[in-house]
């Protein structure tokens, strides 16, 4: 029997927005978007409970479940339905979480808040989803640590109540079928951004090793993709002066044929990502035939098994520029996508809101 979900997203852009429409596309359910802008993402998780609540309350029909994503206050968005739509099943998916990213002095009360909203939401759901184990691990281990600076009362019972909710389903991505890569003769490498234009990527970090590599008289190109955002840093100015010789491409892909032939023109994705808790882009880079040197952290193990492919993992600059710099080994690289295409992921959480409605 298929099944009526809403799915209510407050940040309704970048790989949220392609994940909803993703599994709104694949699902055998009947799957409903309700969505806000992706931007202002404080305000998301402030306000956008309110919204949805008045907004869905005025409903007359009912879905079997409810799936939201973690810029969601799900405790404040269940309190706020009226009885019959508060006893729907719900279920949250954590794209990232509050607890992994980094905790400055001069903002803890505010990191605070916004990881307790978390803690809170997974404890209001009836199944929490993570896109992979280092979101996951992180959560709990982030959450934990939370509770142990509680000034007195700790409801650290309720961490063991999560887990036990707490399924794993990676992030499903449309990966087309694509023609074989031909390498071309001459002009070095082909090196590649395809993130975010935001320091959480590390644009710095990036453009520092092409810099070097340059200097070193390493001969390469550049493609350098990925959305683009108001306020972008300053670096991706510079590099764009600085290396106008290597340049292949450099801006935002208008759509998904455009981008996707770009990936198939590049060689190597060097990462320096800060925070992932996934990878879409390292995904489709490495669908396309990309070889990714990865930091040896993050989720990114688990997209490509360090044992395998040890010559994709870094542990600090010094290895990064080497491995970037010495290119006999990409050869011997094999490894496959196809376990994150939404034929596969689409069913598995098509599966999970199924059971979830089936136990009310």
């Amino acid at each position: 029997m298929n099944r009526r979900i809403w799915l209510i997203e407050p940040f309704y852009s970048g790989s949220h927005k392609q994940w909803a429409d993703g599994y709104q596309k694949y699902s055998q359910n009947e799957v409903e978007i309700f969505s806000l802008p992706g931007r202002h993402w404080k305000w998301r998780m402030e306000g956008s409970a309110i919204h949805f609540a008045e907004l869905l309350n005025k409903r007359s029909d009912l879905p079997h479940a409810i799936l939201v994503t973690d810029m969601l206050d799900l405790a404040v968005f269940r309190s706020l339905l009226r009885p019959d739509l508060s006893r729907i099943p719900v279920a949250i998916y954590f794209h990232e979480n509050q607890f992994a990213y980094p905790v400055s002095a001069s903002n803890d009360r505010e990191e605070f808040h916004y990881a307790w909203k978390n803690f809170t939401s997974a404890l209001t759901a009836d199944v929490v989803i993570f896109n992979s184990e280092y979101n996951r691990t992180s959560f709990f281990s982030g959450l934990r640590n939370l509770l142990d600076r509680l000034p007195d009362y700790s409801p650290k019972e309720l961490v063991d109540q999560i887990e036990e909710k707490s399924l794993l389903i990676p992030v499903g991505l449309e990966l087309p079928e694509l023609r074989t890569k031909q390498a071309e003769a001459g002009g070095g490498p082909v090196l590649l951004w395809n993130h975010r234009w935001e320091h959480d990527k590390g644009p710095e970090e990036f453009f520092e090793l092409l810099f070097q590599l340059k200097s070193q008289g390493f001969d390469f190109r550049l493609i350098v993709l990925g959305e683009r955002y108001e306020k972008s840093p300053e670096i991706f100015n510079k590099a764009k002066e600085e290396l106008q010789q290597e340049i292949l491409h450099w801006g935002y892909a208008e759509n998904r044929d455009e981008y996707w032939s770009w990936l198939q023109q590049a060689d190597l994705l060097p990462v320096t990502s800060k925070h992932d808790f996934f990878g879409i882009s390292v995904v489709e880079a490495i669908h396309a035939g990309v070889v990714p040197i990865l930091p040896r952290a993050l989720a990114y193990p688990e997209l490509i098994d360090p044992s395998a492919y040890p010559d994709c993992y870094y542990n600090n600059f010094e290895e990064l520029l080497a491995r970037t710099g010495q290119l006999p080994w990409i050869s011997e690289f094999k490894a496959t996508m196809g376990r994150f295409s939404w034929r596969l992921v689409a069913p598995m959480l098509d599966e999970s809101l199924n059971t979830a409605s089936n136990s009310k």
